[in-house]
C-alpha cells in the first residue's frame, strides 16, 4: 500500500485533481492506469480510497469510492525541541517521531542554541513524507519557531516535563508519564538548558526529568521521550 497526501480533500469530496508533481509521479513513475486504485489521506485522520479517472502527467484526476476515519491514539504529545546545529539531525528527529507517533512539534530557541533559524517548508515536507511512509493519516502540527521565554509563558494543559542534564533532583520520565494524557516535554539544545531556563520552567509547573544514565544528543533525547510516551500508552 502506497499512501498519498492531499490536504485539500475532505469527507465531502467526490472528485479531485493531484498537483503536477504527484500527477507525474502517479502516471510516469508508478505507471498507474485509468481505473487503478489509490489511497490518499488529508492529514486529518481520513483515509480515502480513490479510482483514477484521468492518468495524465500534468493533471491526474481521481474519484473517491470509499473513506474511513483512522482511530486516534488515546494520548497527545507535544515536543518542544531546540533546533540542532546540523539541520539533518533535526530532520531525522522529525521523521522518526512522526513514525512513532506525535501530535505537535515546536522548535524553541534557547540561551545556548547555536541555530536560531529553521526551514519550516523543508520540515513540513519531512513530516508529510514520514506520515505517508508509516501509513499514518494524522499529520503532526509544526509550530513556528519561538523563544524559550515566550513558549514557557503560554497556558498549557496536561502533564509538563523538562528534560535536562543538570545533576539536581529529577524523576525518571517513564516513571512519571501517565497514559491517556496530553503531555508536553521540553528538550534543550546541544549545550542543554541554562540554569535560568530550568528555573523558569520549574516556576511554570514543569517537572524536571531524566531520560537515562547516559548523555544524549538533542535529537536522540527527543526520540527517546517520544518513544517513552508511546511505550507507556
Amino acid at each position: 500500500m502506497q499512501l498519498f497526501y492531499n490536504p485539500n480533500i475532505n469527507e465531502q469530496t467526490i472528485e479531485f485533481a493531484f498537483n503536477k508533481e504527484e500527477s507525474r509521479h502517479i502516471s510516469k513513475v508508478l505507471r498507474k492506469p485509468v481505473g487503478d486504485t489509490l489511497y490518499i489521506t488529508n492529514g486529518c485522520g481520513w483515509l480515502f480510497t480513490a479510482e483514477i479517472l484521468i492518468a495524465d502527467s500534468k493533471k491526474c484526476v481521481a474519484k473517491i469510492i470509499n473513506k474511513a476515519l483512522q482511530v486516534q491514539r488515546p494520548y497527545t504529545l507535544h515536543l518542544a525541541v531546540a533546533p540542532t546545529k546540523m539541520n539533518d539531525r533535526y530532520e531525522w528527529f522529525l521523521e522518526k517521531v512522526t513514525e512513532i507517533g506525535i501530535d505537535t512539534i515546536t522548535p524553541i530557541i534557547c540561551d545556548r542554541s547555536e541555530r536560531k533559524m529553521v526551514k519550516k517548508e523543508r520540515f513540513e515536507k519531512i513530516l508529510q513524507s514520514a506520515m505517508k511512509q508509516s501509513l499514518n493519516c494524522y499529520l503532526p502540527k509544526l509550530n513556528e519557531v519561538i523563544t524559550f521565554k515566550d513558549f514557557i509563558a503560554q497556558n498549557f494543559e496536561g502533564d509538563l516535563f523538562i528534560a535536562h542534564c543538570v545533576e539536581t533532583e529529577r524523576k525518571n520520565l517513564k516513571q512519571v508519564l501517565s497514559p491517556n494524557t496530553h503531555t508536553t516535554i521540553l528538550i534543550g539544545p546541544e549545550g542543554d538548558f541554562s540554569f535560568k531556563e530550568i528555573e523558569m520552567a520549574l516556576k511554570n509547573d514543569f517537572i524536571p526529568v531524566t531520560l537515562g544514565t547516559t548523555r544524549l544528543r538533542t535529537e536522540t533525547a527527543a526520540i527517546v521521550a517520544c518513544h517513552s510516551a508511546a511505550f507507556i500508552n
